[in-house]
């Protein structure tokens, strides 16, 4: 493993996140995935780490997404699943089969919404979860993992 890639953090992002800041704002807030980006990417700069952020609305690029992960020696994955978070038993296979830690992100806080979001598959495997704060709930995330908390 190299320093660039032992510095460089998976930031995945499942689907309808493409659609942040017009999709209920009131849920998930006026940011966009545009702007969670380069609130991260100021924040890497200023830690000494990388983001490789990316969004998919298709369950089996985030599995794929997570194997390269380990086989590129990411330092970490914050990996916000959004409804497959709820669903899938492939994301937490997945997140089981590598070594690379894996933080689970929320906008929102999944325990105080609809009953079917409570159950948490991602959740099962991840090293922690930050959820309820909005786009800071990346931030959060990234600056455990800056502070070895995973």
């Amino acid at each position: 493993m190299n320093d660039i890639t032992a510095r460089n953090i998976y930031v995945l992002n499942g689907p309808n996140l493409n659609l942040l800041g017009l999709r209920e704002p009131e849920i998930y807030g006026h940011d966009t995935l545009d702007d969670i980006a380069g609130m991260l990417e100021d924040r890497a700069l200023e830690l000494g780490l990388t983001i490789d952020m990316r969004q998919t609305n298709h369950e089996g690029m985030l599995v794929d997404w997570l194997h390269e992960a380990q086989a590129e020696g990411a330092r970490a994955v914050l990996l916000n699943a959004a409804a497959y978070t709820h669903t899938s038993i492939a994301l937490l296979d997945a997140i089981k089969a590598i070594k690379t830690p894996v933080i689970e992100v929320h906008l929102s806080d999944p325990k105080t919404r609809e009953d079917f979001r409570h159950i948490s598959y991602v959740g099962m495997a991840a090293a922690l979860t930050v959820e309820g704060h909005g786009a800071d709930s990346y931030r959060i995330a990234l600056e455990a993992v800056a502070a070895g908390k995973v």
